[in-house]
């Protein structure tokens, strides 16, 4: 994980807010998290690489 964080926020119909965090309960995930996923896999699908990447390969051998 980043060793400094950012904050970022958002405009939401709050109806769309409720579900969203009853649905991420539900999973027993907070919103950032999940949020944080989505991001991830955004600037993944659009090929976008930044400092804190995890590199493939990296981790321990199985």
């Amino acid at each position: 994980m980043e060793k400094k964080t950012a904050r970022v926020t958002i405009l939401i119909d709050p109806h769309k807010k409720e579900a969203f965090e009853s649905l991420c309960a539900a999973q027993d995930l907070t919103p950032s998290q999940v949020i944080r996923k989505l991001i991830r896999e955004y600037l993944a699908q659009h090929g976008v690489s930044y400092p804190s990447q995890p590199k493939l390969g990296s981790g321990k051998s199985p």
